[in-house]
């Protein structure tokens, strides 16, 4: 955990969803060992990644729920013609300490991955979106706020920032949940929140009305692109997955994996 790529990453990632929210990222901020290359897999017949468990809708450890990590996962390794292993990172097994070659979600920032991880072609943008309370009107850009309408924002995070600065009324929180509670509730207007986990609450929970604007497309701090790092790998793994990649975008594959979770495929 000392490098200082995986430093910058971590950073990037806490403050841009606050740190109760920065487990819902996935764990693209993580620093698997081990990795290998594309013939060392291919001799073993299996590539394996790193996940987190009960993280819906991002992985799970429940055979009839994966999440998306674990699905993309399972499919680049059937393209790749190999089984895939997943190396489940808890609390008390840290990434650093496990033995996996992929890393789905990771950032796509070459210069933040230099030294540590080699990055695939990106295969979906993610980032934070407006969580937007039952009966409002949604704005199409944060800048469009008006000062009535109350954001709740995780605190010291990057949405908070941003907001602030555009004159938003904010409502800060030290947890997540309980900030889209009384969003469902609709105690505040609208809350800042990883796409993925808005996305899956209001598929999993339909009632509550809340809506989803890509109101932060516009502020780079709170909107990326995300890859599959492959740690210490050669070019010729990152190619073949690239091809199998090209693929499951080109057969809509990944747009049915997102959508199962109610998640929009937004290709980069």
């Amino acid at each position: 955990m000392s490098s200082t790529g995986l430093i910058r990453t971590t950073t990037r990632l806490r403050r841009a969803l606050g740190t109760a929210g920065l487990i819902f990222a996935g764990l693209a901020f993580a620093l698997p060992a081990g990795a290998r290359t594309l013939a060392e897999v291919k001799a073993l017949g299996t590539i394996s990644m790193c996940a987190s468990p009960e993280t819906l809708p991002y992985a799970s450890d429940q055979p009839g729920d994966p999440g998306f990590q674990v699905e993309i996962g399972r499919a680049i390794a059937e393209g790749l013609g190999l089984n895939l292993s997943i190396e489940w990172i808890v609390p008390r097994r840290r990434a650093n300490v496990v033995n996996c070659d992929m890393q789905l979600d990771s950032v796509n920032d070459v210069a933040m991955n230099k030294g540590r991880s080699l990055l695939t072609r990106p295969y979906q943008k993610s980032g934070v979106a407006l969580g937007v309370t039952k009966g409002a009107t949604p704005v199409s850009d944060y800048k469009q706020l008006a000062k009535d309408q109350k954001v709740g924002v995780m605190v010291n995070s990057v949405a908070s920032v941003v907001l602030g600065k555009n004159g938003a009324t904010l409502t800060p929180y030290a947890f997540q949940n309980d900030m889209v509670d009384d969003l469902a509730k609709g105690q505040i207007y609208g809350a800042a929140v990883s796409i993925a986990t808005l996305s899956y609450y209001i598929h999993t929970k339909p009632e509550s009305g809340i809506q989803l604007a890509y109101a932060f497309d516009s502020a780079p701090e709170l909107s990326w692109e995300v890859s599959v790092g492959l740690r210490k790998s050669d070019q010729a793994l990152v190619d073949e997955v690239n091809k199998v990649l090209d693929k499951l975008l080109s057969e809509g594959t990944l747009t049915r994996i997102y959508a199962k979770y109610g998640i929009e495929h937004r290709k980069p």
